[in-house]
């Protein structure tokens, strides 16, 4: 995965974390903090922790690291949560019944990313994410 938030190219060692092929989420159900770990370890070397971050950066490594585990972005915006600004993404991993939502925040201002499932975050914006897959699944299937 080539998805990086400055200019280093990345070494061996961090291509080789965030290399997740041996996962295969679509055919398997992990539990909730499984896969917030999965995700949040193949992007832990990516995100620098005192750098503004902007949309485009955000969205490239949030794509990338979706694509490492077959995941689809839903959404993605910028909104204030507690006063602080935030990049927050949703996503989808896996199809039917083993389908789970993930929410991925980054701060504005640079910081850890933070990778939950839908069922356990506290934000807002979770709540929106299955409704929003059902609803473009009802699109799909109408076009």
């Amino acid at each position: 995965m080539d998805a990086q938030l400055d200019d280093r190219p990345l070494d061996e060692s961090q291509a080789e974390d965030v290399q997740l092929d041996d996962v295969q989420l679509d055919d398997i159900q992990l539990d909730d903090k499984e896969l917030e770990d999965t995700l949040a370890a193949s992007l832990a070397d990516l995100v620098p922790e005192a750098k503004k971050v902007s949309e485009d950066e955000f969205v490239e490594v949030v794509g990338g690291a979706l694509e490492a585990v077959g995941g689809t972005l839903l959404f993605k915006m910028c909104v204030q949560n507690e006063g602080e600004g935030q990049h927050v993404a949703a996503a989808s991993i896996g199809d039917g019944g083993n389908r789970q939502f993930l929410l991925l925040t980054l701060p504005t201002g640079g910081g850890a990313l933070k990778v939950e499932t839908t069922s356990r975050s506290t934000n807002p914006v979770a709540g929106i994410a299955a409704a929003y897959a059902g609803l473009m699944d009802v699109f799909k299937t109408a076009a």
